[in-house]
């Protein structure tokens, strides 16, 4: 998915072309074949993200794009990303005929970069429908993710936390460190005024008292 503030390119759609069979004259949106041109801005090259648009009753859809390769001088050359890409369950009913679709880069058999047009071939077997076409073309730019924005953006996390640390639940550490203190002192206390002397269990008068060794 693109971003949410990266726009679409500018580009300039040419009229859509209905292939004929032969030279006859009769309907040519019964042709089952329409081939439609996205120009991008001339001089401009595009690395393609995605591209969108809006169904209407075409059942595949084939795209080509023409690259330049940016290290040579030789013309730019066509090349086919996504063959027959299927829009609709079935061409002679309506599910999918009027849906939006997104091809993303990832689908595309080539990497759409350096592209200066797409073009969009329609194919609609079916003489249920009039016409076919696709609606609200829209072509994204790729990105590359920028390192240095994402340590910043880690680094910003990271002081966030440190500063704002999660202490619900616990305890006033000033008062845990009282309590501690005072443990100590009383500690310390009990030590110093312990008696040393031995107190032996049956010792009575420095002998033993033979009841209390008696077994029971």
């Amino acid at each position: 998915m693109t971003p949410d503030d990266t726009k679409p390119v500018n580009f300039t759609v040419k009229a859509p072309v209905y292939l004929q069979i032969g030279d006859t004259k009769a309907d040519t949106a019964h042709s089952g074949v329409c081939v439609v041109d996205v120009n991008l801005p001339f001089g401009k090259p595009v690395n393609i993200e995605e591209v969108t648009f809006k169904n209407y009753y075409t059942a595949y859809v084939t795209v080509r794009l023409l690259r330049r390769n940016p290290e040579q001088e030789a013309p730019a050359k066509w090349c086919t990303a996504l063959r027959d890409l299927p829009l609709m369950d079935n061409p002679h009913t309506e599910r999918g005929s009027q849906d939006y679709y997104t091809i993303h880069r990832t689908q595309m058999q080539v990497e759409p970069d350096h592209v200066v047009c797409v073009r969009l071939i329609l194919r609609q077997p079916s003489l249920a429908w009039l016409t076919f076409s696709l609606e609200d073309i829209k072509i994204f730019p790729h990105t590359e993710p920028d390192p240095e924005k994402e340590v910043s953006d880690w680094l910003s996390d990271l002081t966030l936390i440190d500063q704002h640390p999660d202490l619900e639940g616990l305890p006033d550490p000033q008062t845990v460190s009282s309590s501690i203190q005072q443990m100590w002192a009383l500690t310390e206390v009990m030590q110093t005024n312990q008696t040393t002397a031995s107190i032996g269990r049956f010792d009575v008068d420095g002998c033993y008292d033979i009841s209390l060794l008696s077994l029971t």
